[in-house]
């Protein structure tokens, strides 16, 4: 089931991209090229990440199948040394965003079918889970839980909605994919709060480790964005003729 809604998630990512590039005018050999790359890095990058997880082979293509945030970074490198390769310097990341998005809300229903949806909650909207569920102690006691994926479902959803307003509206390249980014980041990072992943320092998770220098590097970029003016047509309102 998990594998399914990735792959469903995958189909719609490519939809979405190959939609935005004949958009946008940039549907050509090199920018499919680019979707190879981002599908081959971020498969790579999924079994990389499971090292993270366990250091058990038999158990690595498991946990590494599953770790979003290594298929997300190998998909980003995999895209960089793709254009590295066929000398493409046009700007790609426009053209991900919202494919990214869409691709990622698919992709999560899977994991709430499938996975332990977070840790325990008193809140009115908590969810259950059978007892089966793997590395799952509040599915065999019983008790309600964080529907951890169905908030970032929602998430990417609206990042998605959000995408395709802005993208009418910001003029420099790479702007969308760079807020995208940030903005997942920072909410990844607080969402872990609600996960069923085990802490390993200062109460934080892995994931949660492995953003913060992220988040440090994407605020300088926002920090960047902002001064030179890039996200002003975002704030500006529209006067219709």
């Amino acid at each position: 089931m998990h594998e399914l809604f990735v792959a469903l998630g995958v189909v719609a990512a490519s939809i979405v991209f190959v939609r935005e590039a004949r958009r946008r005018g940039a549907l050509n050999e090199q920018s499919l090229a680019t979707v190879t790359g981002a599908l081959v890095g971020g498969a790579i990058g999924m079994r990389l990440a499971g090292v993270a997880e366990s250091l058990d082979l038999g158990e690595l293509w498991l946990y590494g199948s599953r770790s979003i945030l290594g298929g997300l970074t190998g998909a980003y490198v995999g895209v960089l040394i793709t254009k590295k390769i066929i000398k493409y310097q046009g700007k790609t990341g426009d053209l991900f965003a919202p494919a990214v998005a869409l691709g990622m809300a698919i992709g999560r229903i899977g994991c709430h079918l499938t996975e332990a949806p977070g840790r325990p909650t008193s809140l009115p909207w908590g969810v259950h889970a059978p007892a089966t569920t793997p590395e799952c102690p509040a599915c065999l006691t019983g008790e309600p839980m964080h529907p951890s994926f169905i908030y970032e479902i929602v998430f990417h959803l609206a990042a998605f909605a959000a995408i395709v307003w802005a993208s009418k509206r910001l003029t420099q390249p790479g702007e969308l994919f760079t807020l995208y980014v940030a903005a997942y980041a920072a909410f990844r990072f607080l969402v872990e709060f609600t996960r069923a992943n085990e802490t390993v320092w200062l109460d934080l998770t892995r994931p949660q480790w492995f953003l913060l220098p992220g988040l440090v590097l994407l605020a300088i970029r926002l920090w960047y964005g902002n001064r030179r003016g890039y996200y002003t047509p975002l704030f500006a309102r529209r006067i219709q003729a």
